[in-house]
């Protein structure tokens, strides 16, 4: 038995039928073929949305929970696998097409010697419409999320009228974490910076002074991220600056690949990673050394300093069907927040499916951003499928309590990720929530871009979908 298997449902491991369409990790059917829809341009889709009734969703890369677009029997389910490129590119900003994966707009930015203004997330096979409405984000706390380095935000609402929203506009720091349930992101423009380059460097450190450390490190370096081995008290740490003259020589002549610096072999958390291999293949039931989710933590054995651009370091992610929640709770109360972790787990000894991944930003714009108005650190959690579908006990218990405990100090989750919603009064979380709300009904009056999971967060709208 599934704990809690609606917040955490088994994955498939069967071919989809011909005409069901299911969220990435297969743990949702989130429509059928017959409702699908793949315009092929603005016009096209405001004649759909005109000639149309009942509620619209969009699919993206289908990378989020299935219940964020729950599965209806009738609407329009919206693919932009069409609005895909980057549109302009100037000496200070990109526009690009909504439904363009968050890779081609590096990878684009790249080739002209520019980036955008903030760190990016690990996983870049989403689509840009989808990271922005969704708040992802990066670590380091000199910004914040994605979103937040927007300009302009192009949107087709309900009744197929095209609206831009600009920085500055009363609605735009509703638009900038949406949830999908506002109107359809077409494009935006997103501010840029010249090409930089950094070094990675990479540490394994004892977890004894981690709630200081934690502090140190992201006012230290311009960004940080590390992951806590709770059960044997270490730290695998990459801490990221602009890269000096040496190292920035080695890379140009290396063609601008990754350049790997030699280092001391560092063999101190081999065991721990070991240790906790031994645990996920016991967990996901697979044997031998195959599968990607062993890769993310084998990996933690080297301890090779890196230069680089920013996404050559940073999207390292290896994409796995997964349960993967993460809670922003204020930069201020972290410190209490790790007693708080450590001395629950010397008392509970708690089975650890996966380290806890630490990452901090700066405070957010957005109304909706688990960022807004504070620096925030990102506690997150992983627990992966085994082979046939099921997911370990053990590893959800793990991650459910610790929810627990970083709600009790005013957490909030990440949108496009698991979270128990239980735990969360959002309109006390979210100083803005009933503004947001207002934009919503303004935007949308008759809440065609809701569905079950939006009208659980706004029950006091309703509309007929008409």
């Amino acid at each position: 038995m599934i704990q809690n298997p609606i917040l955490y449902p088994q994955r498939s491991t069967d071919e989809p039928s011909a005409e069901q369409i299911l969220n990435w990790a297969r743990n949702a059917q989130i429509g059928t073929k017959q409702q699908l829809y793949t315009p092929k341009d603005e016009a096209t889709l405001q004649a759909l949305l005109q000639d149309s009734s009942g509620p619209i969703r969009i699919i993206g890369s289908r990378l989020s929970p299935g219940r964020m677009v729950s599965p209806q029997s009738e609407g329009i389910l919206l693919d932009l696998k069409h609005f895909r490129g980057v549109l302009a590119l100037d000496e200070n900003s990109v526009t690009v097409a909504a439904g363009t994966p968050l890779l081609e707009l590096f990878q684009t930015l790249q080739q002209n010697g520019r980036m955008l203004k903030c760190s990016p997330g690990v996983i870049a096979v989403q689509t840009v419409g989808g990271a922005l409405a969704t708040g992802t984000h990066g670590q380091g706390l000199r910004q914040s999320a994605i979103t937040d380095e927007v300009l302009s935000f192009t949107l087709i609402l309900a009744n197929g009228e095209k609206r831009t929203f600009q920085r500055g506009d009363a609605e735009f720091s509703a638009v900038m974490v949406n949830l999908g349930c506002l109107g359809i992101i077409t494009e935006v423009t997103l501010a840029t910076a010249p090409e930089g380059f950094f070094t990675c460097e990479k540490t394994a450190v004892s977890a004894d002074t981690l709630e200081t450390d934690i502090i140190d490190w992201n006012n230290q370096h311009l960004f940080s991220k590390a992951w806590w081995f709770v059960d044997d008290n270490l730290l695998h740490v990459w801490n990221i600056d602009p890269a000096d003259e040496s190292a920035l020589q080695r890379y140009h002549e290396n063609a601008q690949q990754v350049v790997r610096h030699s280092s001391d072999q560092n063999e101190s958390l081999n065991a721990t990673i070991d240790q906790t291999l031994a645990l996920m293949h016991a967990d996901t039931q697979v044997h031998g050394h195959g599968g990607k989710q062993f890769r993310t933590v084998a990996r933690f054995k080297d301890f090779t300093d890196l230069t680089g651009d920013i996404y050559q370091l940073l999207c390292r992610g290896i994409a796995v069907p997964q349960i993967n929640v993460e809670i922003g709770v204020p930069l201020a109360q972290t410190p209490a927040i790790i007693r708080h972790i450590k001395q629950w787990y010397a008392e509970q000894q708690p089975h650890m499916h996966y380290p806890i991944i630490l990452r901090c930003t700066g405070a957010s714009e957005a109304w909706l951003s688990p960022a807004y108005q504070q620096e925030t650190c990102y506690f997150g959690f992983v627990v992966y499928y085994a082979d046939d579908g099921s997911l370990s006990q053990d590893g959800l218990h793990f991650l459910t309590e610790v929810e627990k405990i970083l709600a009790t100090y005013g957490g909030r989750p990440h949108w496009g990720k698991y979270y128990d919603p239980q735990h969360y009064d959002w309109s006390s979380l979210y100083p803005k929530w009933q503004d947001f709300s207002a934009v919503k009904q303004q935007l949308d009056p008759q809440q065609r871009f809701s569905n079950p999971y939006i009208q659980q967060l706004f029950p006091s709208l309703i509309g007929d979908h008409a």
